[in-house]
């Protein structure tokens, strides 16, 4: 369930890898996954755009070697030396074989460092364009990613649901410390979530610390349960 709260064991647990990068294409046979943070010295520049209902995640750096002391100042690789696409040249092909109607979109789940050893699952997102552009000292890759309604992974048959809004990082990080990392009902510090007190549909917005608290999954569903 998008904005769930994990730590980064169970997310590994749950998607039955151990995430060491931040871009892995197609690890879930059907769907790919992507790691991001905004926070403050974060080393990539992801942004949400469009009202909370578009990310824009930046592509990855070459790996820091003796022959690459500094990847910041290096082209984000699209190849290896060898030839094969690197991540970003996976999910950039992706993005293009869309465009070009060879494909459906891909689906990537996408999780969110909020602190350290706490994540949040921001849901299922698809990729529907790439490019390549020059941030001043290097070209990055650029990805553009649609927040969409869940659907079933698991299904050979994915019906594509209207789109949603992300809770924003700097809200998600405020209401984790007026909320102490607890039920706002119950106290409880496991299966949390970031709820929204009044949902989208009643008028609610992700844009407001007011608006979102931390629920834990049982007071999340009763509250779900009585909402009409």
């Amino acid at each position: 369930m998008a904005n769930e709260i994990i730590s980064y064991m169970e997310m590994c647990i749950r998607e039955k890898t151990s995430l060491q990068r931040g871009m892995n294409f197609r690890i879930g046979g059907n769907y790919s996954v992507i790691l991001m943070s905004m926070r403050v010295n974060s080393p990539y520049n992801d942004k949400i755009e469009d009202d909370g209902t578009v990310l824009i995640y930046e592509g990855h750096d070459t790996s820091k070697n003796s022959y690459n002391p500094n990847p910041k100042e290096v082209d984000q690789p699209e190849k290896h030396s060898a030839g094969a696409l690197t991540q970003n040249g996976k999910f950039h092909k992706a993005a293009q074989d869309y465009k070009k109607g060879l494909r459906d979109a891909e689906l990537v789940k996408v999780y969110e460092k909020i602190r350290n050893g706490i994540w949040s699952y921001n849901g299922i997102f698809e990729l529907i364009d790439s490019w390549v552009e020059n941030d001043g000292k290097r070209h990055v890759f650029k990805f553009k990613l649609v927040a969409i309604e869940d659907v079933d992974l698991v299904s050979e048959a994915i019906e594509i649901h209207e789109r949603r809004r992300i809770i924003p990082t700097e809200i998600k990080i405020e209401v984790w410390k007026r909320d102490g990392g607890k039920c706002t009902e119950c106290k409880a510090t496991d299966e949390l979530h970031f709820d929204h007190i009044l949902p989208f549909s009643k008028g609610g917005t992700s844009i407001r610390v007011e608006n979102v608290q931390l629920l834990c999954a049982r007071h999340n569903l009763s509250k779900s349960d009585k909402i009409i």
